[in-house]
């Protein structure tokens, strides 16, 4: 190190006053043992420095090295994350920024005892995430360069949330394009029963209806007919794609309404209504099936109706925080139901306690 030297040994036949050969001999010897126990002090201080300092904590340039797990995961790809994480053709994907950390864990905790995490994409929308998560879960997180700003909870109807959720369409058909099947989930959701038994058939798009009126048990399972606003009232925080060519259009159709209708303060849009056009404007040439509203309710029913949820107990598979915004509302209204895992259980989350 360039702040470390060597004090320089004189040469004896320059000093006036010479040491004795008796003194001279002690003298070498001393510093001979003191050159070995500094190189000892030094050797352990070296070793002291590479074990205990926080290198994950230190800025880029320090000491002019960066931890090689930066870098690897600062070039990983969707592909390569998709290729590593897919089980039986399946990935099962969502978007977080790091505010929403805390929602990741519990959705991974409801996930874990369905024993379905291994299958699990975390697509960060910010490095902070990318690195974190894959710290604690190597492989695990992917982020699709240029990360929005999201460095803050956006509140719903915001620009910064559309600017966050009409990224996932292109997420999602990137996957189906890999030739992956995809299951998409907001983070706001816990899994009470494994869902993947519900996916029967061999349809293209798999969909919950967002509205809280009570549907009979059985259903139908087409698209429900448009609501006042001429279109349907999909959810688009649960979906699962087959990858068909049909579910490919649906994803490309729901890009072009994200990009005809984009956020503007008279109009503040969000990413749900293009996936309804997206729907509705391909209906004829896709296989779409809703999924039973008893196993994946939404939050304006099984969160305001306890008469209904008593009445269908032990039907319900997914569960949706929806009908509520607010950071703090959602997990207060997670804890009040029973549903915040993250207090008493994160040593069943892949990320354990953040």
């Amino acid at each position: 190190m360039s702040f470390l030297h060597q004090r320089s040994i004189h040469n004896p036949l320059s000093n006036p006053y010479p040491l004795s050969p008796r003194s001279s001999s002690s003298s070498n010897r001393s510093f001979s043992l003191f050159s070995r126990i500094t190189l000892l002090v030094l050797l352990s201080l070296l070793v002291i420095l590479g074990v205990f300092l926080p290198w994950a904590d230190m800025p880029e340039g320090f000491f002019s090295t960066v931890r090689p797990s930066i870098t690897k995961w600062h070039s990983y790809t969707l592909a390569q994350a998709a290729s590593f994480v897919a089980k039986n053709g399946t990935v099962i994907v969502c978007a977080v920024s790091q505010p929403y950390l805390p929602f990741l864990n519990n959705w991974l905790i409801s996930i874990s005892r369905q024993k379905h995490q291994d299958k699990v994409l975390v697509i960060a929308e910010d490095y902070a995430t990318l690195y974190k998560v894959n710290e604690r879960w190597p492989g695990h997180a992917v982020l699709v360069p240029p990360a929005p700003d999201s460095q803050t909870a956006h509140k719903f109807g915001s620009q910064g949330f559309f600017n966050f959720t009409s990224r996932r369409p292109r997420h999602l058909l990137h996957i189906l394009e890999l030739g992956y099947n995809v299951m998409y989930n907001d983070v706001d959701m816990v899994w009470l029963a494994d869902p993947f038994p519900y996916l029967e058939g061999n349809h293209d798009v798999y969909f919950t209806d967002d509205m809280p009126q009570v549907k009979p048990l059985m259903h139908s399972h087409a698209l429900p007919p448009p609501g006042k606003k001429g279109r349907t009232y999909i959810c688009s925080c649960m979906i699962f794609l087959r990858s068909t060519n049909g579910a490919k259009l649906v994803m490309k159709k729901w890009i072009d309404e994200l990009q005809e209708q984009p956020w503007s303060k008279a109009k503040k849009a969000n990413d749900q209504p293009a996936f309804n056009w997206a729907l509705n404007k391909t209906a004829g040439e896709v296989d779409l099936y809703l999924l039973p509203q008893t196993a994946f309710p939404t939050g304006g029913l099984y969160f305001k109706n306890q008469t209904w949820v008593q009445e269908t107990k032990s039907k319900h598979v997914i569960i949706h925080n929806n009908y509520i915004t607010g950071f703090e509302k959602k997990i207060k209204r997670f804890r009040d139901f029973g549903l915040w895992l993250v207090d008493d259980h994160a040593d069943e989350s892949p990320l354990g306690r953040l």
